[in-house]
């Protein structure tokens, strides 16, 4: 399959990532992706008027998220656009890239934002009444905690999938950790030359408002909170449960932050371009889901229905991104797929940059883009697992116009 709706070269970006309880931590998600969409559309000199449909993806409710879209738009400057907010966990980024190009290949729109955005600081505490409970008492819920250690299918935590996943394929903490080392060096990469990877989509220095958007409280160079290991440091961790082999130095961390895509026809592609000699097409998406508490194995299925509506093989890919929020996954993904464990992620990923949900597969497919475009072009991969065992999968192609 081909799918007509392409991505404009530079018509994306991300804000850093900032580990949670730190500088992006007192800003409601939505209103800060809207005062950096409006922003990052300016600078790119991307009239307003230009886009005619838009989706929110989110995975942690903030106050008004009620109104999503319309709101975001409203306060982006772009009042005229309509659209879904959309929430699949951690596969929410791929899932509204989706949306987005299917809305042009209905016809019904030109120009598509698919905008991603969580905040997993400060995230809500619920209550859920229940006049019949005893004493007239309902539930509570801590949304981001409560849902991370306890999948109610289970009910077992994210990190127990990891584990499970590890004991029945034999992956040491020495082996995860190699990959740590490895992924740490690879963004490291991205910090060269003054940040130039970064630099490609997103805007640094990164000023960071004040929770009513009227003053800067802080100054970020890039992302923050990001862990530099020792092999001699991850040696010393202990697995965080007992009889396991996940240490904390072997998974991501919970973050902050949003990040953009534009989706166009041919035609507006080629007008919102920051480069028009390139191209970017979509080739092909994927969903799987695994077992029940086997979610780190769910990027496979996903990747290869991906790479099947792609008319594409491991073996054709030039780049591949993977969200994975744990060592683990790297591994057994390389092991079932045959893809270099060693070249995988180039420039970084989830597991260094952190885990802030809806805008990790949006800025790993952003990256994936330019390590193509440094490549001088090439098919590449994005597969990432999500809560619930489940995964979704891009293949796009960057190509020469």
């Amino acid at each position: 399959m081909s799918y007509s709706a392409q991505i404009p070269y530079g018509a994306y970006w991300s804000t850093p990532f900032a580990r949670w309880q730190g500088a992006l931590s007192h800003l409601n998600s939505v209103e800060f992706a809207a005062r950096v969409a409006r922003a990052e559309l300016a600078r790119r000199k991307i009239a307003p008027e230009m886009l005619d449909h838009g989706v929110l993806g989110l995975s942690v409710p903030q106050k008004h998220a009620f109104y999503g879209l319309p709101w975001l738009a409203g306060m982006a400057g772009i009042g005229h656009l309509a659209g879904p907010t959309l929430m699949q966990a951690c596969a929410t980024g791929a899932r509204v890239l989706l949306a987005a190009a299917q809305e042009i290949e209905s016809g019904l729109a030109s120009t598509a934002l698919a905008l991603t955005c969580d905040r997993t600081s400060n995230g809500p505490h619920l209550y859920y009444p229940n006049p019949k409970g005893p004493g007239g008492t309902g539930a509570a819920e801590n949304w981001v905690m409560d849902n991370f250690g306890c999948d109610p299918l289970g009910p077992h935590s994210m990190l127990q999938t990891a584990e499970n996943v590890a004991r029945a394929h034999g992956i040491s903490s020495a082996e995860q950790h190699e990959v740590v080392l490895r992924r740490e060096a690879q963004y490291r990469d991205a910090l060269a030359d003054d940040r130039a990877f970064l630099r490609r989509f997103m805007t640094l220095p990164f000023e960071v408002p004040d929770a009513a958007f009227r003053r800067t409280v802080a100054t970020l160079e890039g992302d923050e909170g990001v862990s530099t290991s020792t092999p001699e440091g991850l040696a010393k961790l202990r697995p965080v449960m007992d009889g396991g082999s996940v240490t904390f130095g072997g998974q991501t961390h919970p973050a902050d932050g949003n990040a953009a895509i534009l989706v166009a026809s041919p035609a507006r592609a080629r007008e919102l371009s920051a480069d028009p000699k390139i191209v970017v097409r979509l080739l092909g998406f994927g969903q799987a889901r695994a077992a029940l508490a086997q979610m780190p194995t769910a990027t496979v299925p996903a990747a290869r229905r991906a790479l099947e509506q792609a008319g594409k093989s491991i073996a054709q890919l030039d780049a591949i991104k993977t969200h994975n929020p744990f060592a683990v996954n790297d591994i057994y993904f390389a092991r079932e797929t045959g893809a270099k464990l060693e070249m995988m992620n180039n420039f970084g990923c989830s597991l260094v940059w952190g885990h802030p949900q809806a805008p990790m597969g949006t800025r790993a497919i952003i990256e994936l883009i330019e390590e193509l475009v440094l490549r001088g072009g090439g098919c590449g991969l994005f597969t990432g697992c999500a809560a619930g065992d489940s995964s979704m999968a891009v293949v796009l192609e960057v190509a020469d116009a």
